[in-house]
């Protein structure tokens, strides 16, 4: 059974800057797509950033380019998620998560539990 276990969460001033790390266990997957969703109260999830543990180019929503980035450490199954230039609309649950099918991450099988990201103004 994969486990994703998140840190990093906080809360930070509008402008700063948090990271998130998500790190993975339990599975034997050769390659696996991995991710980050957010949810704000009121409000849909939303996907984040995604990427392939095999490479290609990462996947970030248009409310994010340029502010955030995702990467990953494959020999610690780790991904992380640096979010710079932070606003206050980015306050939500931030959500890890995987798939073994590969990207997009449209339905994953795996869910971290979350970590909250509070950006005051």
């Amino acid at each position: 059974q994969v486990q994703l276990v998140e840190s990093g969460g906080g809360s930070v001033q509008a402008g700063g800057s948090l990271r998130l790390s998500c790190a993975a266990s339990g599975y034997t997957y050769s390659s696996i797509c991995m991710g980050w969703f957010r949810q704000a109260p009121g409000k849909d999830r939303e996907r984040v950033a995604e990427i392939y543990s095999e490479g290609g180019g990462p996947y970030y929503a248009d409310s994010v380019k340029g502010r955030f980035t995702i990467s990953q450490d494959n020999a610690k199954n780790t991904i992380y998620l640096q979010m710079n230039g932070l606003k206050p609309e980015d306050t939500a649950m931030y959500y890890c998560a995987a798939e073994a099918a590969g990207c997009p991450l449209v339905d994953p099988d795996y869910w971290g539990k979350g970590t909250l990201v509070t950006i005051s103004s």
